[in-house]
């Protein structure tokens, strides 16, 4: 072989093993440096205010302290959170683009006639949040004092219940409670913040909302607390019955939030992220401020929260068909 013609070969070896070199260093770095490369957007799926705001704030916060990151929050209220969920499913696929939703996110593709995503195929479930159950609330003045009560009570009296809005979780538990006990009792719709007011204030005998905006009515003495939705009681209310208590087989029924990014996403990225989210959560901070909300949090790994979010499209979609609920 002549010998210029080898040095060429040598020399295009050496390019290749250059570049090659680079691309694995460019990749390894990319996966070392986040979040610090730039920085973080989390995109809340509601206006500011809404409790999932105030949790993706909160983490937002820790992770800026644990990490070493930026961590910006922008919310992109509409449709039911889809707007926001429908832009970050075309995000770049490099962490730096996150999700945070609620529930909804799991109601909404059988809510809406196309909510814009596919909330298993589309997403990257990168860690479950903090969640609470639903509780149910009486006006002082109606006679029940338990869920069996009220029960006994609307067969024999026209009640009306307060939700969240239509297509809830406040909503739908209730319906499948109206469902598996029989009864008739009237649903109108709020804003989430002023559901529990209607039954604060008698427009309502009851209402079905979330533990945030219940307790502290509750603690005044305002409403009384009658059932959680969850299958055993909440530590944050310790003194009030389950559903389950009363006979309701298979309520287990959540207000959460949760934390996506676009499929696509590399595995050990998603993994990092995860490890990241939890470690912000389980700060003493983060926990005594979701404390304050009613709220609890769990150690999860992106697989679990993937398992629990099936279960919950699945559960949610056929509540969805049997009430009629749906949103245009």
């Amino acid at each position: 072989m002549h010998p210029s013609f080898q040095r060429c070969i040598q020399f295009s070896r050496f390019i290749v093993c250059a570049i090659t070199s680079i691309f694995v260093m460019s990749y390894a770095s990319a996966q070392t440096e986040w979040p610090k490369a730039k920085n973080v957007t989390i995109y809340v799926a509601f206006a500011p205010g809404a409790f999932t705001d105030v949790i993706a704030r909160i983490v937002g916060q820790e992770l800026a302290k644990t990490t070493g990151g930026t961590f910006v929050v922008e919310n992109k209220p509409g449709a039911g959170g889809n707007i926001a969920t429908q832009f970050v499913k075309r995000a770049p696929t490099d962490g730096y683009s996150i999700l945070v939703h609620s529930v909804a996110y799991a109601v909404n593709p059988s809510l809406y006639p196309n909510a814009g995503y596919d909330a298993v195929k589309d997403f990257v479930p990168l860690a479950l949040g903090p969640r609470t159950p639903n509780i149910i609330t009486v006006n002082p003045k109606v006679p029940a004092k338990d869920l069996k009560e009220l029960i006994e009570l609307s067969k024999k009296e026209h009640l009306s219940y307060a939700s969240s809005g239509i297509g809830t979780t406040t909503h739908l538990s209730m319906e499948r409670l109206k469902t598996a006990a029989n009864v008739d009792i009237t649903h109108v719709p709020y804003q989430p913040a002023q559901a529990v007011g209607a039954a604060v204030a008698g427009h309502t005998q009851i209402s079905s909302t979330s533990m945030p905006p219940a307790v502290q009515q509750i603690k005044a003495g305002n409403v009384r607390a009658i059932a959680v939705t969850s299958a055993k009681r909440s530590s944050l209310l310790p003194d009030v019955p389950s559903v389950t208590e009363f006979g309701y087989k298979e309520f287990d029924d959540y207000t959460w939030v949760g934390f996506f990014v676009p499929v696509g996403t590399p595995p050990a990225l998603v993994e990092q992220m995860n490890a990241a989210i939890n470690r912000a959560m389980e700060t003493p901070e983060a926990r005594e401020k979701f404390v304050l909300q009613g709220m609890e949090s769990t150690h999860n790994s992106s697989a679990q929260f993937g398992s629990f979010l099936r279960d919950e499209v699945k559960k949610w979609a056929a509540v969805v068909v049997s009430s009629g609920a749906k949103v245009e």
